[in-house]
């Protein structure tokens, strides 16, 4: 770990704490919230269908990122059933187009900057106020080195990488704002993960890639907040 980033003090057990995971269906958000299940969390899962095959454990949400009713509704049902929030995990992405700005249509460059980071904007705007309650609410965005600005910018998915640094703009904004009275914000590049969206020819297992967003949501009050997360180690951006 970066020497001038103290080490965490994290919790071995997540019993009687409280998860919400958005696109936690499949892939990573799934890997995640079934980690975090496994800790111990009550986990609401939360996806854009209501037909999306979920644990019976877990409490599913109807939630499409990009609608604030949708997002609003979802911070009241947790609220009126568990009474608490602790852990956000803002996972819920596309990929967008792959050719360069001349290329991609506006149709893409809309839909990629409204699920990858308006998205997360709502899900921060209504639970906030849950995760404040207590201090050491946690709120983990997966983001990607394709959204570090001291990263090659270039390659295509030019909306797909301006959202991911728009998240980490969003993850130091958190910590600048709430940080004094508890928040924990910050955001994590999973790596090149084998899913619908990272494609068969990624060199991570969803297992490798959901290792850092668990430890981070583990993360206990007074923990390291506002940096971007790559192997629990701290990244520039």
């Amino acid at each position: 770990m970066s020497e001038d980033v103290p080490d965490p003090d994290v919790y071995d057990s997540l019993e009687g704490q409280v998860a919400l995971v958005t696109g936690a269906n499949r892939g990573l958000g799934r890997e995640i919230a079934e980690r975090l299940h496994d800790l111990g969390a009550t986990v609401f899962a939360a996806t854009r269908s209501i037909t999306h095959d979920v644990p019976e454990e877990w409490t599913h949400l109807l939630v499409d990122v990009t609608q604030e009713g949708d997002v609003s509704q979802a911070a009241d049902d947790v609220f009126s059933a568990a009474g608490r929030l602790d852990i956000v995990v803002n996972n819920a992405a596309v990929s967008g187009g792959e050719g360069d700005i001349v290329a991609e249509s506006m149709d893409d460059v809309d839909r990629t900057l409204s699920t990858n980071l308006r998205g997360p904007m709502l899900v921060c705007k209504h639970a906030v106020p849950l995760l404040l309650q207590d201090e050491g609410g946690r709120i983990v965005n997966v983001s990607s080195g394709m959204g570090a600005l001291n990263e090659e910018q270039s390659g295509g998915s030019p909306a797909y990488r301006v959202s991911k640094s728009g998240l980490n703009g969003l993850t130091k904004y958190l910590d600048g704002e709430y940080g004094d009275e508890g928040l924990i914000a910050n955001s994590v590049c999973p790596g090149w993960v084998r899913t619908d969206m990272g494609g068969e020819e990624a060199d991570r297992s969803v297992e490798r890639g959901a290792e850092t967003p668990v430890w981070l949501s583990r993360f206990e009050a007074g923990a390291p907040s506002g940096y971007f997360w790559r192997d629990k180690e701290v990244i520039d951006w």
